[in-house]
């Protein structure tokens, strides 16, 4: 046969040789992730194609990996590239398609060992200069991995050690494509990240603010102690300069510490939302969201165009700050309410439903009149007939019967203020909740609640018994006040924690006495 012939047939077949490469990477909706298939086609021809849902960043791939070939010494294959991202059904955002799609060019034009390709999971940006960039969560993306029983997972450098919280996954970080190249190549030796989940099983951190700070407010830190050892919501209700933010701002200190399944949940939150500092692994210290009352809805609740979770998920595991209660919109403030109760936060569009956490407890202050001197003992309101009750109902009945207690706050007097009596700190606070809230957790140890505030309406039944005196108490209460079925669960919630407080194993007189008093600002009292 004419060796002319042969080759002829040798290159044609080279040509029409089909080079395929399929690797993984992962795309997160809501706050799980998703694994996807990137697969990657070399043929004969010029174009780009780009399949599978791909948003506006994704599609712009093509221009940053065009440039970090270019300058990382790669070579860009002058053929018709076709780079499918499966499931096609499911939309694909952001840029952490990037390193995946640039791998799958290369190892489809020879320049890339492909053998490992697929016993990894890859997400990064590229930058044109063929450095990654940081990407959000991808503490997601990591346990995704684990469950589908990858080796590892390729990272940008910065998400290296959010990535190695999870246990028995190889964490490469890695800083330029040409280190991930090398890496798949042989060529380099990179170490795995150090697994970061044994440092917050042995962490102490350094609280910022302690509650020795607060002079006075006695009645407060008592049910600021309640409310911390029950999970009860709270509003504070005083004039300005009171003390109401600075109280709030410290609440925190009293919640006892995170478990690891929560520190957990958080930090996927806050990954997700691009909120985590590439300084360390998992969240630890519980969340404190303080939003401006110029808050929208979807700020606070999330959602978009692109779902992100809002300051009510961000605030999971934590405390949710509002202040100046009635100067949020009211449209703002009645989306609470389903949260509130569910502790979840469904979002619903025409193409997606999303559901994210809203575990969170709500600390809501407002002064009692719009010039906020209603009741001072020493400065007169100057409030006109009428505008106290205009600003009191901007706050619906039903969004304040779900908080369980209505405190009123004093302003402090001048001899408390610079008196040198010792305060107690948020240390020996947080060892009474602390053992309250593991009563707590023996009782709920078989029920979805965890503590007596997501008490259902049989567990009430069965855990807050009421004898004879208590019952009368709590019917001339309810008469008195005019309270709702749902603020009446409110009290008993609040009295079982603070019988939790006391070590006692029924609900006393002197204990529903102390809930309703937290009760005597609803809403029917306040002139609504």
């Amino acid at each position: 046969m004419d060796q002319k012939f042969v080759a002829n047939l040798n290159r044609k077949a080279k040509t029409t040789e089909l080079m395929l490469v399929k690797l993984y990477s992962s795309s997160v909706f809501g706050i799980t992730a998703t694994t996807i298939t990137v697969e990657v086609n070399i043929d004969n021809g010029l174009n780009f194609y780009l399949v599978g849902l791909p948003d506006n960043a994704v599609k712009e791939s093509q221009q940053r990996i065009r440039a970090s070939f270019k300058n990382n010494g790669f070579h860009f294959p002058g053929k018709e590239i076709t780079v499918n991202l499966a499931p096609a059904d499911l939309r694909k955002e952001g840029s952490v398609f990037d390193l995946p799609i640039a791998l799958g060019i290369l190892a489809s034009s020879k320049q890339l060992n492909a053998e490992r390709l697929s016993q990894y999971l890859v997400v990064g940006e590229l930058s044109l200069d063929g450095s990654l960039q940081s990407t959000r969560g991808v503490l997601a993306i990591a346990l995704q991995a684990q469950e589908e029983g990858f080796k590892g997972i390729v990272v940008p450098a910065q998400n290296a050690s959010e990535a190695a919280v999870i246990e028995g996954l190889e964490v490469f970080g890695l800083q330029t494509l040409k280190e991930v190249v090398d890496f798949f190549n042989g060529k380099r030796f990179i170490p795995a990240t150090a697994p970061a989940i044994e440092a917050h099983q042995h962490s102490h951190f350094e609280i910022p603010v302690d509650f020795r700070e607060v002079k006075g407010q006695y009645a407060v830190k008592r049910a600021f102690e309640i409310a911390a050892a029950g999970g009860h919501n709270i509003l504070l209700i005083g004039p300005p300069g009171s003390g109401k933010s600075m109280l709030a701002k410290r609440f925190p200190t009293l919640l006892p510490s995170m478990s690891l399944e929560e520190a957990l949940e958080t930090t996927k939150i806050h990954s997700v939302a691009g909120k985590i500092k590439h300084t360390g692994g998992l969240i630890r210290q519980r969340p404190f969201r303080k939003p401006h009352h110029t808050i929208s809805d979807i700020g606070l609740i999330g959602g978009g165009s692109y779902p992100q979770p809002g300051e009510i998920s961000l605030a999971h595991n934590g405390v949710l700050f509002l202040d100046e209660l009635p100067e949020y919109k009211r449209t703002v403030l009645e989306v609470l309410r389903q949260p509130l109760e569910d502790r979840t936060v469904n979002i619903s569009r025409a193409k997606f439903s999303i559901e994210y956490p809203a575990g969170f407890m709500l600390i809501a202050a407002m002064n009692p009149c719009p010039c906020g001197y209603l009741n001072h003992p020493e400065k007169g309101c100057s409030c006109g007939p009428g505008m106290v009750d205009r600003y009191l109902n901007k706050i619906s009945g039903p969004l304040l019967d779900r908080i369980d207690m209505h405190i009123e706050v004093q302003p402090v007097k001048y001899d408390e203020l610079t008196g040198n009596l010792p305060q107690e700190d948020s240390r020996s606070i947080r060892g009474r909740v602390e053992t309250a809230s593991s009563i707590q957790k023996k009782r709920y140890k078989s029920s979805m609640a965890h503590n007596n505030a997501q008490m259902s309406r049989s567990e009430i039944e069965t855990h807050c018994v009421l004898d004879e005196a208590s019952r009368a108490l709590l019917k001339q209460a309810m008469v008195h006040l005019g309270l709702s079925a749902r603020a009446y669960d409110r009290i008993l919630k609040v009295a079982r924690t603070i019988a939790d407080l006391e070590g006692s194993l029924d609900i006393q007189t002197p204990h529903v006495a102390e809930a309703i008093q937290y009760r005597s600002l609803d809403k029917n009292r306040l002139g609504g």
